[in-house]
């Protein structure tokens, strides 16, 4: 299976608001299932519901624009009541609670001002893939479907939510490719076919569900 860490930034639903026992706190929804994205024009992607039943929450950290060279304004561990962010799994996706610590971090302080003023309307998050499954390999537009999400290490408040990161579209790439390499060659009839089509959809199998 694929364990390489990937990274989605989306323009999400972000609100800054107060809550008499955490103060300041966002609340988020950076994972979102069965919406389509366009992945850098490449490719569409769609986050499965149920993707997040077997994920690995055990440790996830906040930051801005994943600037990792920071502090985090937040982590959840193992999401008990005493993390400062907690996360919500549901029938729509994960939604998150962050408690931010306005009056001691000037940097949080200016994130909430900015999601407050509406500046900032964009989440990402890092996060593995388990299982996953590819539709229309044969077009200039395929599809992922997104079944199993293995790990989120990460979420991130971003600027640029449109944006994708050069190095992690250069990877997606690389798997659209592969698949489209393993089909092709069913199609060519150097794999043995009995019959053809069957072949073609246990290729799809073999190479699009058990990773690259």
């Amino acid at each position: 299976m694929n364990k390489e860490l990937i990274r989605r930034n989306y323009d999400f639903d972000i609100r800054a608001q107060k809550d008499e026992k955490r103060g300041n706190i966002i609340i988020g929804r950076p994972i979102v299932y069965e919406s389509k994205t366009d992945i850098a024009g490449m490719f569409a992607e769609v986050i499965e519901k149920g993707a997040l039943k077997n994920t690995n929450l055990e440790d996830v950290r906040f930051l801005v624009n994943h600037d990792q060279s920071k502090i985090p304004l937040a982590r959840s561990r193992r999401n008990t009541k005493n993390s400062t962010m907690q996360l919500s799994v549901d029938d729509k996706g994960m939604e998150i609670q962050v408690e931010l610590d306005i009056e001691n971090n000037t940097e949080a302080r200016n994130l909430y001002s900015a999601i407050e003023r509406g500046d900032i309307t964009g989440m990402s998050f890092m996060f593995g893939i388990e299982d996953e499954e590819w539709e229309d390999l044969d077009t200039d537009y395929p599809t992922r479907h997104i079944k199993s999400i293995s790990t989120v290490v990460e979420v991130s408040a971003v600027t640029f939510p449109a944006y994708e990161d050069t190095s992690i579209s250069a990877r997606d790439k690389s798997a659209v490719d592969t698949a489209r390499l393993a089909v092709d060659t069913a199609r060519s009839g150097a794999v043995e076919t009995t019959p053809k089509q069957l072949e073609l959809e246990k290729l799809k199998i073999k190479y699009l569900l058990g990773g690259f």
